[in-house]
């Protein structure tokens, strides 16, 4: 009689769920994903679901950024960067959608692993004079986390003010030991959804996976690093941690800092005065870009739609280096058209990733990509966890999205497009050294003779890719 009862009730909430996916306006492969995951995981797929499926993105805590946004006030110079026409629509859209416009006043530096990048920020701080603000999916207990104790211990006693954001879920690890070190120095912490039962679900569903340092509204670092010593010492099962991160100098800082007193008072409640910061320095170099920030909380899904443009405008070659490709159906075809239509088309990634299921969803699309002329590089030499985007000499965009599901529509990300000629041929360079030393997939017939049941595994992940 009991068991009746209950997988009554488990097909009312499955149905319940159901009309839930309708009414939120899911995408339908991704309503389709979470329709098979309910009705044929029992009781797990419903608590998948109630983890990762539901949609919060008008809730009235995502509603807040709203009214905690100064984008709009940051004074900047008009700046129309060359590029051909087709590439400057999407200049206005990124301007449109996030108010975040074109900046001619900067200067660049391409940072390339850990070691580089974290010379160059700790110079930074050490010459920090009244403020440093740093925003991490993760920071870990470790060399590196000390390494930054002992800096913030001078700079707090010179009277400079630190803030640290942390995200909840990235950060877990992240000691009290430490944090209460950080607390009696007197710097100020923050973090961003906090792994709490009454926010379970939307800790796990949301993260905030920027990363941010801003110093005195002088110099900015943005990328794919983290602070962890694996960027030092690599990782017993992946190797060497590759990754590229961005300094900037110039107008385009202010964006950053933006986007972090934004996210901070979305984490804190506390408002901090933008008009407190200085202006940017202008920088006497030229470089032009702009600042993307994309998260849950936009009308639009910005990150894919930028994506989905660039991949869109390529008439010479795109190359992309990203460790975790998961393309919806719109990016995927995006990437196919342009490989059919004569563009080089080249896909940069690590060989294995540090999540199993994470693996096979990658490898689901190689079958497709090469069937459309793409070539796949997979980098044997540890693990490349870079987020970099090449495009006809005309744009660079180095940041911290992936080109996945959680990266274009769910989680909090920054991202930089630079409109710089000279630095899209060297990071074009380098990118096709990488090629020269990777393992390249690019015979179609050969590679589709696999074991069928690698075909298997391959289906049923990517069934399962428009969830992650």
């Amino acid at each position: 009689m009991l068991i009746p009862i209950l997988i009554g009730i488990y097909i009312l909430i499955a149905l319940i769920m159901v009309v839930s996916l309708l009414l939120n306006g899911v995408r339908p492969s991704k309503t389709l994903a979470w329709l098979l995951a309910i009705f044929t995981i029992p009781v797990g797929g419903v608590l998948l679901y109630l983890l990762f499926g539901r949609n919060r993105r008008k809730s009235k805590m995502f509603s807040l950024k709203n009214t905690f946004n100064h984008r709009d006030e940051i004074p900047y110079k008009d700046c129309i960067p060359d590029i051909s026409s087709n590439k400057q629509k999407i200049t206005k859209l990124i301007q449109k959608t996030v108010k975040c416009p074109v900046t001619c006043s900067n200067e660049l530096s391409l940072l390339q692993d850990g070691k580089i990048t974290f010379e160059s920020i700790f110079e930074a701080l050490e010459g920090a004079k009244e403020h440093i603000h740093l925003q991490y999916y993760i920071y870990e207990d470790g060399l590196l986390a000390d390494k930054l104790l002992d800096i913030f211990k001078r700079k707090i006693k010179e009277n400079v003010t630190i803030r640290l954001l942390y995200d909840g879920i990235g950060s877990y690890s992240l000691s009290k030991k430490y944090l209460k070190k950080l607390k009696e120095i007197g710097v100020e912490t923050a973090q961003f959804l906090p792994f709490r039962f009454g926010r379970f679900l939307t800790a796990l569903n949301y993260r905030n996976h920027r990363k941010i340092i801003v110093v005195d509204n002088k110099v900015g670092f943005t990328g794919g690093i983290n602070i962890s010593d694996k960027y030092l010492k690599g990782d017993p099962s992946l190797g060497k941690w590759h990754d590229t991160h961005l300094k900037i100098e110039g107008e385009a800082v202010d964006f950053l800092n933006s986007i972090f007193i934004t996210d901070w008072y979305l984490a804190s409640g506390e408002k901090v005065d933008n008009s407190s910061f200085k202006v940017a320095k202008v920088s006497n170099s030229q470089t032009p870009l702009q600042i993307v920030p994309s998260g849950p909380d936009d009308d639009f899904d910005v990150m894919e739609q930028v994506y989905f443009s660039i991949i869109n405008s390529a008439e010479k070659y795109l190359y992309i280096v990203n460790p975790y490709i998961i393309p919806n159906h719109a990016i995927l075809q995006g990437l196919m058209t342009a490989a059919l239509s004569g563009v080089d088309v080249r896909l940069l990634m690590s060989s294995t990733t540090d999540i199993k299921l994470v693996d096979w969803c990658v490898r689901a699309y190689y079958e497709s990509y090469l069937k459309a002329g793409i070539k796949v590089y997979l980098h044997a030499d540890g693990f490349l966890h870079s987020k970099v985007m090449l495009c006809d000499d005309e744009i660079a965009s180095i940041g911290t999205a992936n080109l996945d599901n959680r990266s274009l529509q769910q989680n909090y990300e920054a991202q930089a497009f630079v409109y710089d000629s000279a630095l899209c041929q060297r990071m074009k360079q380098k990118f096709l050294e990488d090629c020269d030393k990777s393992k390249v997939l690019n015979d179609y017939r050969k590679f589709s003779q696999r074991p069928w049941i690698n075909k298997l595994i391959e289906g049923f992940a990517k069934l399962l890719s428009p969830l992650l």
